[in-house]
């Protein structure tokens, strides 16, 4: 009877043990993904960033709008309200671009148009949690809040009008040129920031929408607009 004791409680001891290293492991794993990418694409993306930015101050004039969709990145997203600092934004929405801790406009299901064009969703995602996390924090934008893009020669300033908290991650319609779900109906210039949601998840998505309100030739100091100063 006792040897038959000693041998339940050696297997509970074990399984305990088991279940403590599968902890530590799972607990690593969350560190890794919540942490540790942040740190790895941060770098990453300040070392882009600065690459481009030596770009800009060594190029001269600006060249035409097809000079601006480089692999390299091309500007910087702001948003205050977000407090995430600047973003640098490159081609494509595919984790080999976004886990780089950057934003990217995307090329498909339906086509990006890009802040210089004269009509058309500047439409961008960013990971919500890990690989830099840039969008964590875009339940924080209300209608009015300011978002900013720059790039070599001009700030693009728009203002949020309209929020999704929630849709299914197949809404490709929210990406539409005019997009008639945030209840526009004519082509203007717009911006659309999509992301996952609830948050540590990848189930439904996230959704802000802004329009262009105004834009502001760069200066020779780069001094910002008035929403970033």
């Amino acid at each position: 009877m006792a040897r038959a004791r000693n041998r339940i409680a050696g297997i509970i001891s074990l399984f305990g043990e088991l279940l403590i290293t599968a902890g530590l492991v799972l607990g690593l794993f969350v560190v890794y993904s919540l942490w540790w990418t942040n740190v790895l694409a941060d770098r990453a993306a300040d070392k882009d960033g600065a690459q481009v930015r030596d770009r800009w101050a060594t190029d001269g004039a600006a060249g035409a709008p097809g000079a601006l969709d480089t692999k390299d990145g091309i500007g910087f997203l702001h948003v205050p309200a977000m407090d995430n600092g600047e973003v640098l934004v490159k081609r494509g929405t595919g984790t080999d671009v976004l886990n780089h801790g950057v934003a990217g406009y995307y090329t498909d299901p339906v086509k990006s148009a890009l802040p210089q064009d004269k009509q058309g969703n500047f439409t961008l995602a960013a990971h919500r949690d890990g690989h830099g996390a840039k969008f964590h924090n875009i339940h924080k934008l209300k209608t009015g809040d300011a978002i900013v893009f720059e790039t070599k020669d001009t700030w693009y300033v728009y203002k949020v009008y309209k929020t999704l908290p929630e849709t299914t991650k197949y809404n490709v319609d929210v990406l539409q040129p005019v997009p008639k779900e945030s209840g526009r109906t004519k082509p203007g210039r717009y911006i659309t920031l999509t992301t996952c949601t609830p948050m540590y998840t990848s189930d439904y998505r996230y959704i802000v929408w802004g329009e262009l309100e105004r834009t502001e030739k760069v200066d020779h100091d780069r001094t910002p607009p008035a929403e970033l100063r």
